[in-house]
């Protein structure tokens, strides 16, 4: 069963920045109030134009209203992670957390399979945590989607 309000959020190690630093979403997100949301990959056409972009857009606002990070997680490498990053004007605003294998994807069950884009990816979503339980879940209905799970949305909920 995916994860849901109410669950906290399981621990496993993602990758920031170069693949020996890795990072346990659990403590990460403990103790404060986080956004959280995934991309099926970086450099796709909705992902690059629209998703990504509007948290960078609204990062201070969304600090202004407590949230402590703003974390990215997408199922590509660190590699392609920092790229992105360096293209979107990330830093000091998104954090962007490798899932290379999925292992995070799988675990909470929000995992799509597009054979186009190399097999398994992240369903794209959104959540609002605090202290690592998730408060608010926005998943698209069509795992790919933009409308519930963009940065807007996620501005409602504070």
């Amino acid at each position: 069963m995916p994860i849901k309000v109410g669950d906290k959020l399981p621990s496993i190690e993602l990758y920031e920045n170069s693949p020996v630093n890795k990072v346990n979403i659990l403590n990460l997100c403990s103790g404060k109030k986080v956004v959280l949301f995934a991309v099926p990959g970086a450099f796709t056409p909705g992902c690059s134009k629209t998703h990504l972009p509007g948290y960078v857009k609204e990062a201070d606002n969304l600090k202004e209203h407590g949230i402590g990070e703003i974390i990215c997680v997408a199922v590509n490498d660190v590699f392609v992670l920092n790229a992105w990053g360096k293209e979107q004007g990330t830093e000091g605003k998104v954090r962007l957390l490798s899932d290379p294998l999925a292992t995070f994807t799988k675990t909470i069950e929000l995992s799509t399979e597009i054979p186009a884009m190399g097999g398994t990816r992240s369903m794209r979503y959104s959540m609002l945590l605090d202290d690592g339980v998730i408060k608010a879940l926005n998943v698209e209905p069509d795992g790919t989607g933009l409308s519930c799970s963009l940065a807007s949305h996620m501005k409602q909920k504070l």
